[in-house]
C-alpha cells in the first residue's frame, strides 16, 4: 500500500499552507487525516465528506475524529464553499 492523500496534502502544505482548500473524500484507512489535521492547523479551509454520503468513511471519519476538518459536507455541497 502507498497511502497518496498523506503526500499529496504534505505537497499542498508546503506550496499553497494557509491559502489551500483541501477535501477528504471517502476513502479506506485512515490516509491523509493527519496530514488534513496539519493544513487546518496552518489556517487552510479542510473540508471531510459526511458519514451519510461516503461510500467507505475510513477517511473523512479519522479526519472528523481527530478534529482536522473545519466543515463536514457532502460532495454536492462543495461547490458553494
Amino acid at each position: 500500500m502507498r497511502p497518496s492523500a498523506s503526500f499529496l496534502f504534505r505537497s499542498v502544505k508546503a506550496a499553497f499552507g494557509p491559502d489551500a482548500v483541501v477535501v477528504l473524500l471517502t476513502g479506506m484507512g485512515v490516509d491523509g487525516a493527519a496530514e488534513l489535521k496539519q493544513l487546518k492547523d496552518a489556517g487552510a479551509l479542510t473540508i471531510a465528506q459526511d458519514e451519510e454520503s461516503s461510500v467507505v468513511h475510513g477517511m473523512p471519519g479519522q479526519a472528523i475524529k481527530i478534529g482536522a476538518a473545519k466543515l463536514v459536507l457532502p460532495p454536492e455541497e462543495l461547490p458553494e464553499h
